[in-house]
């Protein structure tokens, strides 16, 4: 009898803890959710809070304004037959119009995708956007989908190397439709890391879309990047709302969306810059794009910078050796896009950065 009854309080016992292992189990996901909301929030205010600085920082020198636009309808539905779910993707982008155009004129545009996996537009570029906007140039900055800033669904719209890249080109056909200053024959793109990347598919996609463009380190071959990165990257890519799949699954979706594997579309001028000691995009991929250019007889211009500080920054910081830099990059594009004025020297830069009295 007594064996009985410490079978039975044992068994109560075992499911006792079980339950409780379950309660915990559905606490700990709730909590999960919860933060993820949470962390949707705070990017939210965190975007709402750049725009005012976005605001702040070019009143002297542009107009600024932030427009709503429209992409292609979602790479990933999950219930294609609901109201609505095949619709375009509405996205915002940023516009910088310098203050003292002529409207009678005519005008280049510089069309500048931000980087990273989930990334936005931020004022860590408000120099460099002052310094387009010092040579006269128009500038869009789509938030195409998958930016932060904008909530839980349309981060969970991503498509790297897909249909963003389209988003960021409407934001180019965008501004030749709604404003008759700008050139439509003197359009560059402009961009940095995952910017640079689209940079790159955009012109190999679009080749008379674009008179030219500059790709500073730029993510240029996804295999062998899931190859160099952690688990939690590579599941930024094959969660269920993106890829699905990682490129083990599926290699030749991740070499669709990989410059190096598509270097035989390219018909536009291209400087492309990298650098060794690169400590997101490693200088290998960037070297795998430049062989693969060359290996398809391409004419381009890139330069190989040897461990200049700042490394994946090295260009975009506000170091006189980054702004020489930008000079050159400044140089290249103005080749093609006749921009009204020319930034020729460090002291241009300057006075370029700073508020105008």
């Amino acid at each position: 009898m007594k064996k009985l009854v410490i079978l039975a309080a044992m068994v109560v016992l075992s499911a006792y803890a079980e339950a409780q292992s379950t309660d915990n189990a559905a606490v700990i996901e709730h909590l999960k959710q919860a933060n993820e909301e949470l962390n949707h929030r705070l990017d939210v205010l965190q975007k709402m809070v750049d725009d005012v600085l976005w605001f702040d920082r070019l009143s002297d020198v542009a107009f600024v304004d932030k427009v709503y636009m429209y992409g292609p309808p979602p790479a990933v539905v999950k219930n294609p037959t609901a109201m609505g779910a095949n619709n375009p993707v509405k996205f915002w982008s940023y516009v910088f119009i310098p203050r003292d155009m002529d409207y009678n004129k005519k005008y280049p545009l510089l069309v500048f995708p931000h980087g990273g996996v989930h990334g936005d537009f931020t004022t860590y570029y408000t120099h460099i956007v002052r310094e387009m906007l010092a040579q006269g140039y128009i500038v869009v900055a789509p938030e195409y989908r998958g930016s932060t800033g904008y909530g839980k669904g349309f981060y969970e719209k991503i498509d790297y190397g897909g249909l963003e890249v389209e988003d960021v080109d409407a934001s180019r056909a965008y501004m030749i439709e709604n404003y008759e200053f700008v050139d439509a024959d003197r359009v560059g793109i402009i961009g940095w890391s995952h910017g640079g990347m689209i940079s790159l598919l955009n012109i190999f996609d679009h080749p008379k879309s674009y008179k030219c463009a500059y790709a500073g380190v730029p993510v240029s071959d996804l295999i062998a990047r899931m190859g160099y990165y952690t688990d939690d990257y590579r599941d930024l890519y094959s969660a269920d709302y993106h890829l699905g799949k990682t490129a083990y699954q599926n290699v030749e979706e991740y070499k669709r969306r990989s410059p190096a594997w598509n270097t035989h579309k390219l018909q536009t001028p291209l400087l492309i810059h990298t650098n060794t000691n690169d400590d997101d995009v490693n200088v290998l991929e960037v070297e795998h794009l430049i062989k693969s250019l060359k290996a398809d007889g391409k004419t381009f211009e890139y330069e190989i910078y040897k461990d200049m500080p700042g490394g994946h920054s090295f260009d975009r910081i506000d170091t006189k050796a980054a702004k020489e830099i930008r000079l050159k990059v400044y140089k290249f594009l103005a080749q093609y896009l006749n921009p009204p004025k020319q930034l020729k020297s460090l002291s241009d830069i300057n006075r370029a950065a700073y508020r105008q009295k």
